[in-house]
């Protein structure tokens, strides 16, 4: 019997190693595979292009390997790889041919109002799915489109005709005053006292702003900002209410 209790003590014991290791494995893995994504670039989620997506591919794949495998330390080898194969091809990048040949070159597909069907088909695109992507920018007349253009990586460019454009201010000869950029000083309750430094402001300024308007504190607001051109500030509590 003591034996048995022995063994079983030691299989327990053996059990719980192992699912340290497997969750020691996995929190370590993301984080590796946060770090790599991070060195891809912004670029690949901004803007996919086909490198982009097998890199993403193959760090996701190799990463989820040691989950249920022990190949670990292959594992971290080819994540390695993979970043330094994307580095390497998006610095090639920088090379006009090759960049065509990863990347691609961008293709019209409405001139003058009129639909180029070739460069359609090309980019495996159906009608339907045009028509759709135009609706959403906002224009589901083509006659209004002076052109349209496919980027390399998947999105629509659309240029308007003259006379649907917006009028501008210049056109009008009006002058308008600068309104400067939106600094954010509190999100959800907190106060981003980096961006307050950015402003040459700090805490007890917000808080003295805050109760001009009305709050005894950041804990009700839900987002607010400060004009750049002027620190006016800028106060919703996220709840929609417009009177």
């Amino acid at each position: 019997m003591t034996v048995k209790a022995n063994t079983n003590g030691q299989k327990q014991g053996e059990v719980r190693i192992q699912m340290l290791w497997l969750i020691g494995k996995t929190v370590f893995l993301y984080f590796i595979v946060i770090i790599i994504i991070r060195l891809l670039g912004k670029s690949a989620f901004a803007q996919l292009t086909a490198h982009d997506m097998a890199g993403i591919f193959f760090v996701i794949t190799i990463a989820s390997g040691p989950i249920v495998t022990d190949h670990f330390g292959h594992t971290i080898t080819a994540l390695v790889t993979v970043s330094l194969v994307h580095i390497g091809i998006s610095r090639l990048m920088l090379l006009n041919r090759l960049k065509k040949l990863f990347i691609g070159e961008p293709a019209i597909v409405i001139k003058h109002g009129n639909l180029v069907k070739e460069n359609l088909q090309h980019f495996h695109i159906t009608l339907s799915e045009l028509l759709s992507e135009l609706r959403e920018k906002g224009y589901p007349d083509i006659a209004s489109i002076d052109y349209a253009i496919i980027e390399p990586y998947g999105g629509i460019s659309i240029v308007p005709k003259q006379e649907v454009r917006p009028v501008t201010s210049d056109q009008l000869n009006l002058a308008v005053s600068y309104q400067g950029l939106p600094i954010t000083v509190i999100v959800e309750g907190s106060i981003q006292q980096q961006n307050l430094t950015l402003i040459n402001r700090d805490k007890q300024w917000l808080m003295h702003e805050l109760e001009k308007a009305g709050f005894s504190g950041p804990g009700t607001i839900f987002y607010g900002a400060v004009r750049e051109f002027n620190h006016s500030l800028v106060i919703d509590d996220g709840t929609g209410d417009t009177g």
